[in-house]
């Protein structure tokens, strides 16, 4: 039986301490969405992975993680929270054990999707947890904000310790960095954390999550083929699959007497339109940064260590909006800050079209914090409505749809933006052919601006310079059409904010 019925409405010091036991994974996890971006040159050279493969290497793990986030709110509901939060961690220990052992970049996108079945244990357990602890409106409003400037702040940390540590060390170093936190909750965790379950949890549906794995990894991998290698029969098959498999899902999803996710819940005035606001948010806010590292680094020439600095103003944004929008929700309408916040992130996106227009560095220093001030407030507030509207028994199952949102508003964004950001690329450079540029390597140079840059690299400046340029200029236009798309995304969450939300 759920204990919280039983405590006092006030926390207690102990249940600020177990926030900051629970607030550390959420850290580290989502750190993993984003600290490949700055190793991408680094695997490019050591893996040789084609453009649709490094794609998967950074996505496969949002894609996994939203894919079983709902089974896993279920699973803790059932076997409880803390155990699964802890069963979770041993797990995200020993597939970053895999991830820095991979040595091919089948291994590697194999290891990043264990990685995201692991992690895909931690959103809901945490998340649940804080809602069975913190019983006082104000308080957990306070505590969903540390949950969510800890989400935030450690995806966009993640290039700035990618880069601290590919400074002194290799690529795979980057997954070593999340064992000892893990190993460290495994130690803490059943001291300070208290353990909730719903004894009436309904059963798993794993079928259900096979269905929803598939669905959206084969609408993806039909998007990356025509991003790579232009439209054809294969791509359409796949994206075929995705929308036949989809449909088979909510159907499913419709007859079950416990559905994987709950239907009922979006009954509720309100709820769908918070969970449509943040995967409209969360689409620009993870995929662009993917891209601003990359032009850091191969066009303008920054170490890794150069360009986390320079992307680090992020996580200190995307902290302080996330910390200060309790307060500000206390003084304004929560569709009022919602609203401002969208705006500015608006104006970061299209400041962000700026970016090879001569002054990179000042254009992505005045973007960066528009954007991550701009969409800090939307993870609070959208998720303090998600778990106000859903009844306690249904604690992990609402959590889970909610981070649901998030991670696929994540991955989704790396994928869409990465495959339009892929296609523009290839287009620009198909008529680029320098003379005296090797056949066998201007195939690849073509493709990817990684390929182009090692190439450039292994050929005398003369001959390397012209292909080298172009693919500069290509890569920096594939950009300027992403922070369209980032704008068009964000302007959309903006008009369902103010048209489904004003009276809630």
């Amino acid at each position: 039986m759920d204990t919280a019925t039983t405590r006092s409405v006030r926390a207690t010091p102990r249940d600020w301490l177990a926030l900051a036991v629970i607030a550390l994974p959420c850290l580290v996890y989502a750190m993993d969405l984003t600290v490949l971006n700055l190793a991408v040159p680094q695997l490019a050279l050591d893996l040789s992975p084609s453009a649709s493969q490094l794609l998967w290497i950074i996505d496969i793990y949002g894609f996994m993680v939203a894919g079983t986030l709902m089974l896993m709110g279920t699973l803790g509901d059932r076997v409880g929270r803390r155990r699964l939060l802890l069963i979770g961690a041993a797990a995200f220990a020993c597939a970053s054990g895999l991830a820095a052992l991979a040595r091919s970049a089948e291994q590697l996108i194999l290891a990043r999707a264990l990685l995201g079945i692991a992690g895909a244990t931690l959103a809901p357990s945490t998340l649940s947890l804080i809602r069975n602890i913190f019983l006082d409106d104000r308080e957990r409003t306070f505590a969903i904000g540390v949950w969510i400037a800890c989400f935030s702040s450690g995806a966009a940390l993640g290039p700035l310790v990618g880069g601290v540590i590919l400074t002194y060390f290799s690529w795979p170093a980057v997954f070593l960095a999340a064992i000892p936190v893990m190993l460290g909750l495994l130690v803490v965790g059943p001291l300070l954390l208290p353990e909730f379950r719903d004894e009436s949890a309904g059963r798993l549906d794993i079928l259900s999550a096979a269905q929803s794995i598939l669905a959206a990894l084969a609408l993806i991998y039909g998007m990356k083929h025509v991003a790579e290698h232009g439209p054809g029969v294969e791509a359409f098959a796949a994206i075929a699959l995705g929308f036949v498999v989809g449909a088979l899902f909510v159907a499913r999803q419709k007859r079950l007497a416990d559905p994987m996710i709950d239907l009922v819940l979006f009954r509720q005035p309100g709820l769908g339109a918070a969970l449509a606001i943040n995967v409209t948010a969360m689409l620009g806010a993870m995929g662009i940064f993917v891209f601003i590292s990359q032009y850091l680094q191969l066009v303008l020439g920054m170490s890794p260590m150069e360009a986390g600095l320079w992307t680090a103003p992020s996580g200190v944004c995307f902290a302080i909006g996330s910390m200060a929008t309790p307060a500000l929700v206390r003084r304004w309408r929560p569709v009022d800050v919602l609203s401002v916040g969208l705006v500015l992130a608006t104006l970061g996106f299209a400041l962000l079209t700026r970016l090879d227009a001569g002054a990179p560095l000042p254009v992505l220093m005045g973007a960066i914090p528009l954007i991550c001030l701009g969409l800090a407030p939307v993870g609070t507030i959208t998720t303090d409505l998600v778990m106000r509207l859903a009844p306690p028994e249904r604690a992990g199952a609402a959590s889970a749809v909610s981070e649901t949102s998030f991670e696929f508003g994540g991955a989704l964004g790396i994928a869409v933006l990465g495959s339009l950001v892929a296609a523009s690329y290839r287009v620009a450079m198909q008529a680029v052919a320098p003379a005296g540029f090797p056949t066998d390597l201007l195939g690849p140079a073509q493709r990817t601006l990684d390929a182009a840059v090692i190439a450039s690299a292994k050929l005398p400046e003369a001959v390397a310079r012209p292909l080298l340029d172009a693919a500069h200029a290509a890569f920096g236009r594939a950009v300027d059409y992403a922070a369209l798309a980032c704008v068009a995304a964000t302007l959309l969450a903006l008009l369902i904010a103010r048209t489904r939300l004003r009276r809630i």
